[in-house]
């Protein structure tokens, strides 16, 4: 991330060594690791947030394409069954317009059941 070589971080330890001196250096050194490590946490914490609301981006937009997907099938069907009923209306007009016509007397006779014997 910061690209130190080892050569600086000894540079910076000697200068650390010098100012702060030995005996308050390893109190210095591990409140330093401390706030190093919940540095780290809270990147860790706001990576992960990042990652979750774009995920959640992602679902929301499927979740809308599904959605537009399934109302364009909705619309489909009842297109197509707006036009089976257009195309079925006059032949049950004819049909019931011939029964009406026709003789009750006249009508072959329908069976209500068939039996079959072996």
């Amino acid at each position: 991330m910061f690209d130190i070589a080892f050569s600086e971080l000894v540079v910076i330890a000697i200068v650390a060594l010098i100012v702060i001196g030995p005996e308050k250096l390893p109190k210095v050194a591990r409140t330093i690791g401390t706030m190093v490590g919940r540095m780290q946490r809270y990147m860790a914490q706001i990576k992960e947030e990042v990652n979750r609301e774009s995920r959640f981006a992602e679902l929301q937009k499927l979740q809308q394409e599904i959605q537009q997907a399934t109302e364009s099938a909705q619309a489909g069907v009842k297109s197509g069954v707006d036009y089976l009923a257009e195309a079925v209306e006059p032949l049950n007009q004819n049909s019931q317009q011939s029964d009406d016509a026709a003789d009750p007397a006249t009508k072959p006779h329908e069976p209500s059941s068939i039996s079959v014997k072996d």
